[in-house]
Formats: structure tokens, C-alpha cells, sequence
């Protein structure tokens, strides 16, 4: 076995793979990736994805700790156990919602405000625990009377991706709406990752919501979603077109993505594109295409298919 001493003397020899422009153009596309910005990659971190999964995850534990946390303690230790681990996952969300207001921040310096935002914003969060926790209960309720297959609402808790994909956003939307940089995408994006759902942080989402099956819904940014509304996969709530400024760039912030009224259901496949409203009661059928929008009450379908049966050759 080689020294450290070897070792280090090993990997201090001259490359054999002449990597020198190769990283030099590495790290020129770095700089480059944002316009204007080279000076904040150089002197300001950006938040760490590791950390952020970290502190989701330790939320969930605390907003579920008989599924994801203790399962097996008793009543006074889980008050223990939940109050430990919030404490500890707020400071660690202090630290990346500290880190990203610092790289969107365009003063800087030594007297920012931006650790004083970080502080107070991590505080309101964690008064709005116990309010996302009640939308999250009526969420599984949702997923289970929505569900034939579900056994209880426990089971949608633990083992249903629609409910780990609306838990993440219920907290990355707060994020949002409290004006944090970074953080709330890095949340959204591990659960598109976990379930292959995608809910862009900004868009609001009411009580009672429930996905079923999840795998490839998309749900945009301006999204507005009432109550009691079910997805099933597959189904897009998007934008129908991106206006461009003169120098043909999206313009940002436009209201571009549907209104979901209460008691909706659109069904797999289907998809639903710009800023239409589709009315309370609603049905949208698998695999519809819509754009325009529908008043209260209406059943959405496919048109039917056309079938015909050749024989011998006919028809060709």
C-alpha cells in the first residue's frame, strides 16, 4: 500500500489528458450562466440541494411524525421528538434561505439585511406548520375516499406519490409567497424527481387535493386550484402560449396557467393550456385537449373514435 505521502505525489503528476482548456472553459460557462452575475458565483454560495432535502424531509417527519419520524415512542417522547427536530430543521432553513437571499440580493455587504429576513422568515414559516398540516389531513382524507383502492388515509400518507408531491408543495409555496429565492424551486423539484410530479412553488392549490397516480401531471406556476379538486396522471394544467418582449425573451410574472374551480376532476392525459377557467363541478375527460373555457358543471370528452373494419385489402 502506497503512503499518503506517495499518494499525494502520485496525484500531484502532470495530467495525461491535457485538461487544462477543458477546464478552463468549464468554469467560463459557469461564469456565464447568468448574465451579470459572474460576480455573485465568484463571492456568494448558492443554497446546497443537499441541505434543502435535508430540511424538507425533516419537515415531513414533523408534520407526519408517526409515519416518518417515531412511530414508536410515546406521547410525551414524540412531543420531544417533534419539537427536536423542528428546531434543528429551522436552522438549517435559515442557513439556505439566508444563502439564497444573499445570491439574489444586489446590495450585499456586511450590513444586509438579508440574515435579518432570513430569520424572520423562517420564523413565519414555522407559524404556518400547524395550518399546512391541516390541509395536508384533508388531504389524504381526500385521497382516500377518492380512491377505492386506498385502505385508509394512513396508507395515502405513507405510500402515495400525489400525497408526497402535494406535502412538498404545501411547504415550498409558503416559501414562495414569503419571497424566498431558490429554495422553494430546489423543494418542488426534489419532489418532481421522487414521484414525477411537477408543481411549480407559486401555484395555489386548495384544501381536500388529491392526485391520483401523479406520474407526469404538471401543474404551472399561476395555477389557481379551489377545493376538493382530484388529477389523475398525465395531466397538464399549462400555459397555452409565452409572450416575448422585443428581444423575443418570455416575458415574466404574466397570469398564464388555468383556474380550477371547486369540485373539478380531469381525468389522465388531459390537458388543459392558458389562463381559462374551468367551472365548479366540472368534468374533463382522458386525453382532452382544452383552451377555451367551460362554465360550471360541464363533462369535457373526447370526441368519440371512429372505427372501421377492412377485409381483403379494402380500404387501402
Amino acid at each position: 500500500m502506497s503512503s499518503p505521502a506517495t499518494a499525494s505525489a502520485v496525484r500531484l503528476e502532470p495530467s495525461a489528458w491535457s485538461l487544462s482548456p477543458v477546464v478552463n472553459a468549464i468554469c467560463q460557462a459557469n461564469a456565464d450562466l447568468v448574465p451579470g452575475r459572474q460576480g455573485k458565483l465568484g463571492r456568494r454560495s448558492l443554497p446546497s440541494r443537499e441541505a434543502v432535502a435535508g430540511v424538507a424531509s425533516s419537515l415531513r417527519a414533523v408534520l407526519f411524525p408517526r409515519h416518518f419520524g417515531a412511530s414508536d415512542v410515546s406521547e410525551d417522547g414524540l412531543t420531544y421528538y417533534v419539537g427536536r427536530t423542528l428546531d434543528a430543521a429551522l436552522d438549517a432553513l435559515e442557513r439556505q434561505v439566508r444563502v439564497g437571499l444573499l445570491f439574489d440580493c444586489d446590495h450585499g455587504g456586511d450590513d444586509c439585511s438579508c440574515s435579518r429576513r432570513a430569520t424572520d422568515v423562517t420564523r413565519e414559516l414555522a407559524t404556518r406548520l400547524p395550518a399546512i398540516r391541516m390541509l395536508l389531513g384533508g388531504d389524504a382524507r381526500a385521497a382516500y375516499e377518492g380512491d377505492p383502492a386506498a385502505t385508509s388515509p394512513d396508507e395515502a400518507v405513507f405510500s402515495y406519490a400525489g400525497m408526497t408531491a402535494i406535502t412538498y408543495h404545501r411547504i415550498a409555496h409558503e416559501l414562495h409567497v414569503l419571497g424566498v429565492p431558490l429554495v422553494p424551486r430546489i423543494i418542488s423539484e426534489l419532489a418532481h424527481a421522487a414521484t414525477g410530479i411537477d408543481i411549480h412553488p407559486g401555484a395555489q392549490i386548495g384544501a381536500r387535493f388529491f392526485i391520483d397516480h401523479g406520474t407526469g401531471v404538471v401543474i404551472g406556476e399561476t395555477c389557481i386550484i379551489g377545493e376538493h379538486v382530484r388529477l389523475y396522471q398525465g395531466v397538464t394544467l399549462g400555459a397555452k402560449s409565452f409572450p416575448t418582449d422585443d428581444h423575443g425573451n418570455p416575458i415574466k410574472g404574466l397570469s398564464r396557467h388555468p383556474i380550477i374551480e371547486d369540485d373539478v376532476v380531469i381525468y389522465a392525459g388531459a390537458n388543459v393550456l392558458g389562463r381559462i377557467t374551468i367551472g365548479r363541478g366540472s368534468s374533463i375527460g382522458g386525453n382532452v385537449w382544452l383552451t377555451e373555457s367551460v362554465p360550471p358543471r360541464s363533462h369535457v370528452s373526447q370526441a368519440r373514435a371512429h372505427q372501421e373494419l377492412f377485409g381483403d385489402g379494402a380500404g387501402i
